[in-house]
């Protein structure tokens, strides 16, 4: 009988070492269930941003508003018979 009792207790301990430890165990899919959700949170992100710069090609490809507001931004041009003015501010802490 005890050697019964023994058997049934390895078994037992066999099955619980696979469930908790074993390939495909609950401590591998918490861990994977972990990778998917940063993942996910990753792909929103993403997402987010590329729907952002969609917008701005669209917006660029689509009139020349977009065209006229990055070259007076980025390159410094005016429109012919305008006149630009610069103004420097003071660091008021000084």
């Amino acid at each position: 009988m005890r050697w019964l009792l023994l058997v049934l207790v390895l078994i037992l301990a066999l099955f619980q070492y696979w469930f908790w430890l074993g390939d495909g165990g609950l401590l591998q899919q918490s861990a994977l269930e972990k990778q998917v959700f940063e993942q996910r949170q990753e792909n929103r992100v993403l997402k987010e941003r590329n729907a952002a710069l969609e917008a701005k090609v669209r917006y660029l490809k689509d009139g020349l508003e977009g065209i006229e507001e990055r070259a007076r931004h980025d390159l410094g041009m005016i429109k012919e018979g305008e006149t630009f003015y610069m103004s420097l501010e003071k660091d008021s802490t000084q």
